[in-house]
C-alpha cells in the first residue's frame, strides 16, 4: 500500500519504505525503482521530475521547486510534492493497490464514503483530484511538501 503521510512524505508498498520531502532526486527515484520502472517527467517550476506505474496507480513526483509566488530565496530543495493517480479512465471499484490516509484507502471507497470519513480538507497540503469517476471513486489525490509547492 502506498500511504500518505502529510509533513514527512509517501509510504511505499511491499516494504520499500518511506520518500520523505526534502530527499534529492537520486533517493526518491532509487526507492521508486524498487517496485517499478522510474521514467523522466516534467513539471513546470520543478528542477526534476519523474512518474511510475505499480499495480494500476500511476505516480508523479518532482522536487527542487521554486517558488509559486516567485519569491526570490523561498525556493524548496528536494521531494516537494506527489500525485497518485488510477490508471483507469474510468474506475469503477477500488484500486489494486490501497492508497492510504489516516488508516482510510482513499481509492478503495466511493469518493462521498471517502469525504465523510475524512473530510473536503483533511489536511492543509492534501489535494483530492476534482474528477469524479462515474461510479462515484475518486481518480487522484496529491501531497504536497508545504503549502508554498505549486
Amino acid at each position: 500500500m502506498f500511504e500518505l503521510l502529510p509533513g514527512t512524505g509517501l509510504g511505499l508498498p511491499r516494504g520499500a519504505g518511506v520518500v520523505r520531502f526534502g530527499a534529492s532526486e537520486r533517493a526518491a527515484q532509487w526507492a521508486v525503482a524498487t517496485l517499478a520502472d522510474v521514467r523522466e517527467g516534467w513539471v513546470c517550476g520543478a528542477g526534476w521530475a519523474f512518474g511510475a506505474r505499480y499495480e494500476g496507480v500511476e505516480l508523479h513526483a518532482y522536487g527542487d521547486t521554486a517558488d509559486r509566488l516567485g519569491r526570490t530565496g523561498r525556493d524548496r530543495d528536494g521531494f516537494a510534492a506527489v500525485e497518485l493517480r488510477r490508471c483507469e479512465a474510468v474506475p469503477v471499484g477500488p484500486a489494486a493497490v490501497p492508497v492510504v490516509l489516516r488508516g482510510i484507502d482513499v481509492f478503495g471507497y466511493p469518493a462521498d464514503e471517502v469525504l465523510d470519513a475524512l473530510g473536503p480538507d483533511p489536511h492543509p497540503t492534501v489535494r483530492w483530484h476534482a474528477e469524479r469517476s462515474p461510479g462515484g471513486y475518486l481518480t487522484a489525490v496529491r501531497l504536497l511538501a508545504d503549502l508554498d509547492v505549486a
